[in-house]
């Protein structure tokens, strides 16, 4: 494993191990997804099992989804789906786009760091639960895997992700007893037809019993999808059907009918090669056996209705504009097989981009801010007439806009125009490096997207000014900087929540009082938006109001809860005060509810501070709140924090916040920023988070 060998000999052994594994666990199908450089993409690697195209809608994740292979990698663990009923639970937007009954598992590929997460799929015939032998070895085999890509990436040659994915076979080796003439003289004695599918769909076996039975020389047959070839089978219903046995890994049977009047049977018998098909002719006709429909234009792909499907569930997921682009670079063009996207906003008259790929931005500079009724290109056209423009060819482009295909340098495009009940939010642009025509199917796909694309885009503009509205108003509230005191050391971090709109009501502040005092106070308002950050406000400024007075800490949160008990802002507060007296050589601290701060003392002992919490401000105008004093010796460090910090879900606040005075008694604090940082890294505070964060540590070197 550790030998020397070139990137030919990594791609070779990487892949042999990942075939291995697959073989060895019995999935039927398997793919790894490897992290993108921008480390927020799981891409697709290596797939068995499925062909590339059907598992195209999934060749690139973004990490921050709600899908099992981003879970498993985010979240450093198994993800088991025991059944499709636990799917639709767990992962309901997945269960949308695989909407056939199976088990899986995603696994992080995991070394020195991440690399990316390994899927496996089973029929529904295993258990739908998980034995920790099984267990134990797949996370061996994903530790063999990491192995491989870190040694392979020591060498120079780490694997990249690419346009597609490599598909490798799992074959175990098993051989036909018979000659391959004995084996077609039996097929041949069958009654009615037989023929073989690869797991892409193509016909690579077809006895002369299917050969009547369909219609068809062998020859106009073999190595043709069966809905190209047959037309008649030229319905989404029966590719669907071809889909599930792939899937599923079970025998499917489905009834077709072929002009004018003859009625077959199709059984699909699936297993890791490919599928046997048996067809007969059906003993009666069945109602409910879809129909021919009488028009001659091609009917739409069951593939691309898949696709459509799968795409739809993602645009429902987008919050900010960044994220619409993301999702069409990475999902809606790789679909198309587009090689540029401009996707533009309608603001003021002018299309203004909001995001570009496969473009010099050059290009987008002369393109961007031009009016919605320029005859430079289509897209001011389109979007105020509603009606998608498609140019196959330069010149169609040429003949109409001449200037616009030297500049774009693209050869074909699809003008998309997004509107939502007649109102233009933006257009859509995919351009494409050569020619190429666009079927009417494509187009009735594309533009079913362009609706969809408008709503995510309309949804995802108000959530980013919403969201710019509320983190200037949360920078506005926080002091910009802290003053400097004499012989004290002081570094603080705000981090919102990355859910909602990143604002709450967490706040900390500094107040230097005089030359030989100070204050610091750290609060949490309940809530996490704008009535929150606002309250947090009000608070800060009482309590600088009250301790630039030189009130003692019991009555600063004493009056301050008057005050905020007089705004019934129906919104309660937490919050800790500490006054430090460097000349008298003590701290002097009152809590309104609030968690307790965390003492370190010169020698490195490390507790937390026994603060009697009054209770919280805004709920009783009389409340009291105790005082607890401290000696303010050199070397002495306190941390204040709010409890976004040691909140976890099942686990006791006790046992976090002794957690947290571990890794602070541990802690460097030569650089108090630098200390911060580790104890944030250490804590659950790099994953997503569904509360904000306010840490203030203050560090007293000597007397002032």
């Amino acid at each position: 494993m550790t030998g020397a060998g070139g990137p030919a000999a990594d791609v070779a052994e990487l892949d042999a191990a990942f075939a291995e594994t697959v073989r060895r666990t019995g999935a039927s199908i398997g793919a790894m997804y490897l992290l993108a450089p921008d480390d927020q993409t799981l891409c697709l690697h290596l797939l068995s099992g499925v062909s590339a195209e059907l598992a195209q809608p999934w060749a690139r994740v973004p990490l921050a989804a709600h899908a099992p292979v981003a879970d498993a990698v985010r979240e450093d663990r198994m993800v088991w789906v025991g059944s499709q009923g636990e799917m639709a639970r767990s992962y309901p937007r997945t269960a949308l786009a695989l909407p056939y009954p199976l088990a899986l598992a995603a696994v992080p590929v995991t070394g020195v760091g991440p690399w990316g997460a390994l899927l496996l799929m089973w029929p529904t015939t295993r258990p739908a639960h998980m034995t920790r032998r099984e267990q134990g070895h797949i996370a061996s085999r994903c530790r063999l895997l990491a192995r491989l890509l870190e040694e392979a990436a020591d060498r120079g040659s780490p694997p990249a992700c690419g346009d597609r994915p490599r598909v490798l076979s799992t074959d175990t080796g098993r051989r036909t007893a018979s000659p391959a003439m004995a084996a077609a003289d039996f097929v041949e004695r069958l009654p009615g037809g037989s023929c073989a599918l690869d797991l892409e769909g193509h016909i690579t076996y077809v006895s002369s019993g299917a050969c009547d039975l369909l219609g068809r020389d062998a020859g106009q047959l073999l190595g043709t999808v069966p809905w190209h070839s047959l037309r008649w089978l030229d319905d989404p219903t029966y590719e669907d059907r071809y889909r599930a046995a792939v899937i599923s890994r079970e025998p499917v049977v489905f009834t077709a009918r072929r002009p004018p009047d003859v009625w077959l049977d199709f059984h699909l018998y699936p297993d890791a090669s490919g599928i046997s098909v048996r067809i007969v002719p059906s003993g009666a006709q069945p109602a409910q056996a879809p129909r021919q429909t009488g028009h001659t234009a091609a009917p739409a792909r069951a593939g691309r209705l898949h696709q459509l499907t799968h795409l739809s569930a993602w645009l429902t997921e987008v919050v900010g504009v960044q994220d619409v682009i993301d999702l069409i670079a990475d999902q809606i063009m790789p679909a198309f097989g587009a090689q540029g996207l401009v996707l533009s906003t309608a603001d003021a008259g002018r299309l203004r981009i909001a995001g570009y790929r496969g473009y010099p931005a050059s290009t987008i500079e002369r393109l961007d801010g031009l009016s919605l009724d320029t005859d430079f290109t289509p897209a001011g056209q389109a979007l105020s007439s509603g009606i998608p423009a498609f140019f196959s060819h330069p010149e169609e482009m040429r003949r109409i806009y001449p200037e616009a295909p030297q500049v774009s340098g693209k050869r074909a495009w699809a003008f998309l125009p997004l509107i939502i009940s007649g109102r233009p939010v933006g257009i859509c642009v995919l351009s494409y490096d050569e020619p190429r025509e666009f079927p009417a199917e494509e187009r009735a796909v594309m533009t079913s997207l362009a609706g969809l694309i408008a709503q995510a885009l309309d949804r995802a503009r108000l959530y980013d000014t919403k969201h710019e509205l509320a983190h200037g108003l949360q920078q506005a509230l926080l002091p910009r900087t802290l003053p400097a005191v004499a012989g004290l050391r002081v570094a603080a971090r705000y981090l919102p929540a990355t859910h909602g709109m990143e604002i709450g009501g967490d706040f900390y502040d500094l107040i230097r009082l005089g030359d030989t005092a100070a204050a610091a106070v750290i609060g949490d308002v309940q809530g996490h938006n704008v009535a929150a950050a606002a309250l947090m406000g009000q608070v800060r400024t009482g309590v600088h109001a009250h301790s630039a007075l030189g009130t003692p800490p019991d009555q600063v949160l004493h009056r301050t809860n008057r005050l905020l008990t007089d705004f019934g802002p129906d919104l309660f507060t937490s919050c800790l005060y500490a006054h430090l007296d460097f000349a008298g050589g003590r701290a002097t601290l009152a809590s309104a509810g609030h968690p307790p701060p965390l003492l370190r003392l010169p020698d490195g002992d490390t507790r937390p501070v026994d603060v009697p919490p009054g209770p919280l401000l805004g709920i009783d105008p009389d409340a009291d709140y105790p005082v607890t004093e401290l000696p303010l010796t050199p070397g002495l460090m306190l941390a204040f924090y709010t409890d976004g910090l040691v909140e976890t879900p099942g686990v006791d606040l006790d046992d976090s916040i002794s957690e947290l005075a571990d890794h602070l008694a541990h802690a460097d604090d030569r650089d108090l920023d630098l200390l911060i940082d580790v104890l944030l890294a250490k804590t659950s505070t790099t994953g997503q988070r569904t509360d904000d964060i306010a840490l203030l540590v203050l560090h007293h070197e000597a007397e002032p």
